[in-house]
């Protein structure tokens, strides 16, 4: 390939295995280094996270957010933790309840079996996260810690996930 001034690019690793996305992406900053300018469209948010010096959010074809992901991922306040509860004939819905009464977190949401939560600082939230949660009998099969992500800013944004999205489609 040529060194073109400007390349678009519609999901071009869309169906690539992770040995030739992760090449294909060396390419690219190879081409962005060099002077070309790239639009990419792409569901990978983790993608337009390490490949995009600006990028836009878009929900049903309106631009929702935009600027560079660091300016995006400072809309979301704090880290995220998510919780997967073990329930036994317990409501998610009932345990996001619980969770974001507390003063330490932000805002919540039930994804799949799992809880999003968004503190202030996850360090300091994950200790009285797990005394509440053993003070009400509800065992944690799983708990991760994050700083925000592209992910994120599309929920705050959009109010769903591109999981949600997908399934939301009509065909």
């Amino acid at each position: 390939m040529r060194r073109p001034e400007v390349l678009f690019l519609d999901e071009p690793t869309t169906g690539l295995d992770p040995q030739n996305r992760a090449n294909l992406w060396v390419h690219l900053r190879e081409l962005r280094d060099t002077g070309t300018t790239i639009f990419l469209t792409t569901h990978y948010l983790e993608e337009a996270d390490v490949l995009s010096d600006r990028l836009a959010i878009m929900d049903h074809g309106k631009i929702v957010a935009e600027g560079t992901p660091r300016e995006l991922k400072a809309q979301i306040a704090g880290d995220a933790i998510v919780v997967r509860p073990r329930i036994d004939g317990r409501d998610l819905d009932a345990v996001r309840a619980l969770l974001v009464a507390q003063p330490f977190v932000l805002d919540g949401h039930v994804e799949d079996d799992s809880v999003r939560l968004y503190v202030h600082d996850g360090s300091k939230a994950l200790p009285q996260l797990f005394a509440l949660l053993e003070g009400a009998s509800i065992v944690a099969e799983a708990v991760s810690l994050s700083q925000p992500s592209l992910d994120d800013v599309f929920l705050l944004q959009t109010g769903r996930s591109l999981r949600d999205a997908a399934q939301n489609v009509e065909v």
